[in-house]
């Protein structure tokens, strides 16, 4: 496993929450939305039972749960027969391993070292947010372009600005937006054309349904997939009423 800094301990009082019974629902969601391919997870095991992916062009994004994704760029002439880039894995307990894993920060449900160990191999690389890579930092790991953008609370005390990031991924021509564990901040404003944005919608330590629907028409992104809710019981956020509020601004693709 490749390193640019070590790892810290992280505080943990408590166990890792197990996913609640109430979450099956989203089991039954349908796996055809019109204008949109969803599918299972390819793995022979699912990294979670409700995970499903999402095909953008070249990629395959998979939710895995909370704030939890996975993006698989197939074969390509840049990248090889495959490239595996995980964000934030959480409770993850097996999986292809990763050429790249990107932690915003240094919460236990985001930088879960267990599953960073298990998602690993000798060459995969590790970037922290407000570690080995700080709001403004960019790095290229194997053609992939990595950006690390703010990502705080406003007033909230969880998230101060600088001890974490989102990211700006752009890969095989397209550029994927993990906003992090952040409010709807003014730097969103600056972020560009995004083809795919992956929003918090939890409430509580993050944006809620509203918020992050305010959030979606200050940078227009393409695509735009809910995350961060239901998970815990105080992030239970509602994707259907986020994709309501979002109208016709952006596309909203709920996993």
């Amino acid at each position: 496993m490749i390193f640019s800094g070590k790892f810290d301990k992280v505080e943990n009082k408590g166990e890792v929450p197990e996913w609640p019974n109430g979450l099956a629902w989203r089991a039954s969601l349908r796996e055809t939305v019109t204008g949109v391919r969803i599918s299972p997870s390819p793995n022979k095991k699912q990294l979670n039972p409700m995970a499903k992916t999402y095909n953008l062009g070249n990629l395959e994004i998979t939710w895995l749960g909370h704030a939890s994704f996975k993006i698989k760029c197939l074969e390509s002439k840049v990248y090889g027969p495959e490239f595996v880039i995980y964000i934030d894995p959480y409770n993850v307990s097996f999986g292809e391993k990763a050429d790249l894993i990107l932690v915003t920060h240094d919460h236990y449900d985001h930088k879960d070292e267990k599953s960073i160990a298990q998602l690993s191999k000798t060459t995969t690389e590790v970037l922290i947010g407000g570690k080995n890579i700080k709001e403004g930092e960019e790095k290229e790991v194997n053609g992939a372009k990595i950006k690390a953008v703010p990502a705080y609370n406003l007033v909230k005390p969880f998230h101060p600005k600088g001890r974490g990031v989102g990211f700006v991924i752009e890969i095989e021509g397209k550029k994927i937006y993990h906003a992090g564990d952040t409010d709807r901040i003014p730097e969103m404003a600056e972020l560009g054309e995004i083809d795919l944005a992956l929003l918090p919608i939890g409430g509580t330590y993050t944006m809620n349904e509203v918020e992050a629907a305010e959030a979606v028409k200050m940078f227009s992104p393409k695509k735009v997939i809910p995350m961060h809710y239901g998970t815990l019981s105080e992030t239970p956020g509602n994707p259907e009423k986020f994709k309501e509020l979002v109208g016709e601004s952006s596309e909203v693709i709920i996993l």
